[in-house]
């Protein structure tokens, strides 16, 4: 959410935004509301103070002994209460507009951001590690895991519709040890790690800003009046809504949890194996720091680092870039996405994003700390993924995999796969 105040005085780069974000935003409907509201507030104001003098008036005239003068006042009295009521069912009523239209205003993008319609815009800034050079024919992931009897798409299907999947043996050890490789990095990082709600409250994704303008993306628990998140991120921010903060070190946050997104308006991209499903696992990377460009921006920097470690580790060449504004979401500032690079696909494909939202989510969630001076201010909060599963495991098996079949495992994640160094047939 962005500061009404700021609205008003940015009216050019607010309408700009939205168009270089390709959002959907009334500002002159917004501008219009919130002039009704102002207005209202100040005639109900003027009339409550108004009321309340009167009131004062009936209690002097009636201490006085004068009836009937009271009594012309206190209809006076009466009248101006039937006149307020309509006001304030009007200010209510403008108040909710305002409110609704406020929540469409886009985050304003960084100076370094590109502009471009969609992620074909994207800029990349770096490439990291050796793509491989096969000497063979490079089997995909759902080749290589049919092989291994480790991932079953057509039974995952049968349990759980389209985009769905089952893994088993091995599948579901490199699953959980990539999870715990990226939590063990994390922790000595100065994370620390949360297990938090996936079944979460409207309230808790309008504050992260997925919602309104990502409803059709979210799973919704009918008659519940609940959703299934589709980051932690929406619990992490959340955990702190309402409340004053110490600040005076980041609250550095690592979330591990199941995620679900309906993936509407992705009918036919990527239908194959796991790379788009509706059901996966995550740890993410959420800080809370002070409100601080310049600072915020180190972070988004030290986020980004832990992401391309955690790579290097697996040992996955990849690259980095810059997310254009076509690309982004409603609420972001300034974004990276890494791209890993998947053989069976012949492409880079997304598997991280790093996200700056200066105040906007702490705007919504009321998080805020005391600076220097005492003051109150809005947090900055950022995000990027360490891990998401399955979708890390494509690069894995396919970067790895040798020409007899059999599958390397890098030394990272030994330790949690029982020092086992391949996958075997």
């Amino acid at each position: 959410m962005l500061d009404m105040n700021w609205i008003r005085d940015n009216q050019e780069l607010a309408r700009q935004t939205a168009g270089w974000k390709k959002v959907d935003f009334p500002l002159d409907d917004l501008l219009e509301w919130d002039d009704k509201r102002r207005g209202l507030m100040k005639e109900t104001e003027q009339l409550r103070a108004e009321r309340n003098q009167q009131t004062k008036e009936v209690e002097r005239l009636m201490r006085a002994g004068e009836a009937d003068a009271a009594e012309v006042v206190k209809q006076q009295v009466r009248e101006i209460g039937d006149t307020l009521a309509e006001l304030e069912a009007a200010l209510t009523e403008a108040g909710q507009r305002c409110a609704e239209l406020h929540l469409l205003a886009p985050n304003p993008i960084s100076a370094d951001t590109p502009i471009g319609k969609d992620d074909s815009e994207n800029v990349e800034l770096r490439r990291v590690g050796a793509l491989p050079e096969f000497t063979f024919a490079p089997r995909d992931h759902v080749e290589l895991g049919e092989l291994h009897g480790i991932i079953d798409i057509p039974r995952g299907v049968k349990a759980g519709g389209p985009r769905s999947y089952v893994l088993k043996g091995a599948g579901v050890l490199l699953h959980l040890a990539v999870q715990r490789l990226a939590l063990d990095v994390l922790a000595a990082r100065g994370f620390t790690a949360m297990d938090v709600p996936v079944i979460v409250r409207p309230e808790a994704l309008t504050r992260t800003g997925f919602f309104p303008a990502g409803k059709d993306q979210t799973y919704e628990l009918s008659g519940e009046n609940r959703w299934l998140a589709g980051t932690s991120e929406v619990s992490l921010v959340s955990l702190y809504s309402d409340e004053v903060l110490e600040l005076d070190a980041p609250l550095r946050l690592a979330g591990i949890s199941a995620c679900f997104r309906s993936e509407v308006g992705s009918a036919g991209r990527d239908v194959r194996g796991l790379y788009r499903v509706h059901q996966f696992a995550k740890v993410e990377q959420v800080i809370i720091c002070r409100n601080d460009p310049a600072y915020s921006e180190q972070m988004l920097q030290e986020i980004l680092a832990n992401a391309e470690h955690i790579l290097q580790l697996l040992e996955l060449p990849y690259r980095v870039v810059a997310v254009c504004s076509g690309d982004m979401s409603l609420k972001t500032h300034k974004q990276y996405d890494i791209e890993t690079w998947m053989p069976g696909r012949d492409a880079f494909g997304e598997t991280h994003s790093a996200s700056n939202l200066l105040d906007f989510q702490a705007r919504r969630s009321n998080i805020r700390y005391r600076d220097e001076d005492g003051r109150l201010r809005y947090a900055h909060t950022l995000n990027n993924t360490a891990v998401a599963t399955p979708r890390i495991l494509i690069p894995l098996l396919e970067n790895h995999q040798r020409e007899d079949g059999t599958i390397y495992i890098p030394q990272a994640l030994r330790p949690y796969m029982g020092g086992q160094e391949y996958l075997t047939l």
